[in-house]
């Protein structure tokens, strides 16, 4: 029984971050943490064309990370769970830490290949 739920969460996680897999749906989230807005908004935030940020926010929908909100005619979408943020938050450290050790990497290795153009 433990390993058919273990199974269905992962399955679970692997949707959830398959939906984020997209730099145009990361993009929005991050506009999104701040508050709720309007495609219009995220238009001009993101520099984007409608039909694609309709798009992406659709996929985004789809998998209940984005919420919408209607006000007579005008769309308001946001974040689902104010913890993705966080999430956001933490990928970035971690990209980061991981950049600061590849230009580490590319610094020792440039050291390296000017000292047997010496030799």
């Amino acid at each position: 029984m433990t390993t058919v739920v273990s199974t269905e969460l992962q399955a679970l996680k692997a949707q959830f971050f398959k939906a984020l897999a997209h730099p145009i749906r990361i993009r929005l989230l991050e506009v999104l943490v701040a508050g709720e807005a309007r495609v219009q908004d995220l238009q001009r935030a993101l520099n984007v064309d409608q039909p694609i940020v309709s798009q992406q926010l659709a996929r985004l929908r789809a998998t209940g990370i984005v919420i919408a909100r209607r006000e007579g005619t005008t769309t308001f979408y946001a974040v689902a769970d104010p913890m993705l943020g966080e999430l956001l938050l933490v990928a970035k450290r971690i990209l980061n830490r991981h950049l600061v050790g590849v230009q580490s990497l590319l610094r020792a290795l440039e050291l390296e290949s000017r000292g047997k153009k010496r030799h």
